[in-house]
C-alpha cells in the first residue's frame, strides 16, 4: 500500500490525502459492519464512512466538544432507527484501530527507517486487541441478556394490559383500564381472539368503565375486534360505557349495535348471567 505524503502536512491532511486507503482499512477491520453499510445508510440516512472520518479528525485535532456533541447526535440517530448497538461498538473499535495504524504510517514516513516508537505502536496494538476482545464479548453478552429481559417485560405488560378473567367455563370478563392506543388495541386483538379459542369462551364481557376515551383509528380497530369475537362464535357484551367515550362513538358514526349487547354496569351483567 502506497501513502502520499508531503513533509509539512499535519496528520489531518495525511488522513485526507489517503482517504481512500483509510476507508479500505476501516472496512477490513469491521468484518460484520461492512456488509451493512448500504442498509444503514438507507434505513437511517447514516453515512458510516463519512462519519468515521469526521470522528478520526475530531480525535486527531483534539476537538473534544465537537466529538462529544457528534457522539450525542449519533446516539439519537441510532436509537431512532433501531440500529444494532453491537455494530456501532465494532465500528468504533475499527475506527480506533485504523487511526492507530495510520498514525504509525505517519510516524514511519516522518521519522527514521527504524522508528524508535515502533515498539510502542506494537504494544498499543496488542493491548487494544485484547481490550477489544473483552469489550466485544462483554457488550454482546450484556445486550443479549437485556434483549431477553425486554421481551419478557413486554410480554408481561401485554398480559397485564389485556387481563381476560374467566368467571366460569363459558363466561369471561375483560376489564379495560386507562388509555387504549393503537399499540394496545393491536395486542388486544391478538390476545382476545387467541384466548377465546383456547378457553372456549362463549360470552365475553368487556368492561370499559375505566376507559374515558379512544382515538378514532382505535375505535375502528376496536370494531374489528368485536367483529372477530362474533366470528369466533362468542357473544360480546359491553359494560360501563362512559359519557366521554359514548360521545366519541356517536360522533364517529360507528355503530356497535349489531356486534355487541350493551349493558349499564359489570355488576348488573354478572348478576344476569350467573
Amino acid at each position: 500500500m502506497s501513502y502520499k505524503f508531503l513533509d509539512k502536512e499535519i496528520v489531518t491532511d495525511f488522513l485526507r490525502t489517503n482517504r481512500e486507503d483509510f476507508q479500505q482499512k476501516l472496512l477490513s477491520e469491521a468484518v460484520n459492519v461492512r456488509g451493512k453499510i448500504s442498509d444503514i445508510l438507507e434505513k437511517g440516512n447514516i453515512d458510516l464512512l463519512k462519519n468515521a472520518e469526521l470522528v478520526a479528525h475530531y480525535i486527531v485535532e483534539n476537538k473534544e466538544e465537537e466529538l462529544i456533541e457528534f457522539a450525542k447526535i449519533e446516539g439519537i440517530a441510532w436509537a431512532q432507527h433501531d440500529l444494532t448497538l453491537a455494530f456501532k461498538l465494532e465500528w468504533v473499535h475499527a475506527i480506533r484501530r485504523t487511526l492507530w495504524y495510520f498514525l504509525y504510517q505517519f510516524d514511519e514516513q516522518n521519522g527514521e527507517d527504524e522508528s524508535p516508537r515502533k515498539p510502542f505502536f506494537d504494544l498499543e496494538k496488542r493491548i487494544n486487541d485484547n481490550v477489544d476482545q473483552f469489550l466485544n464479548n462483554f457488550f454482546i453478552s450484556y445486550s443479549d441478556y437485556k434483549d431477553e429481559q425486554l421481551w419478557s417485560h413486554k410480554e408481561l405488560v401485554e398480559n397485564l394490559s389485556v387481563p381476560i378473567i374467566p368467571v366460569n367455563s363459558t363466561i369471561a370478563v375483560l376489564p379495560l383500564i386507562g388509555m387504549i392506543d393503537s399499540y394496545r388495541v393491536h395486542a388486544l386483538e391478538e390476545k382476545v381472539l387467541m384466548e377465546i379459542g383456547s378457553m372456549k369462551v362463549q360470552t365475553l364481557i368487556i368492561d370499559l368503565s375505566g376507559t374515558a376515551e379512544m382515538e378514532l383509528d382505535v375505535l375502528y380497530q376496536f370494531e374489528r375486534i368485536l367483529s372477530g369475537i362474533n366470528m369466533m362464535g362468542c357473544k360480546a357484551i359491553l359494560t360501563g360505557l362512559r359519557v366521554e367515550l359514548v360521545r366519541t362513538i356517536v360522533d364517529s358514526g360507528i355503530s356497535f349495535d349489531s356486534l355487541v349487547e350493551i349493558k349499564g354496569t359489570l355488576q348488573q351483567t354478572l348478576k344476569e348471567h350467573l
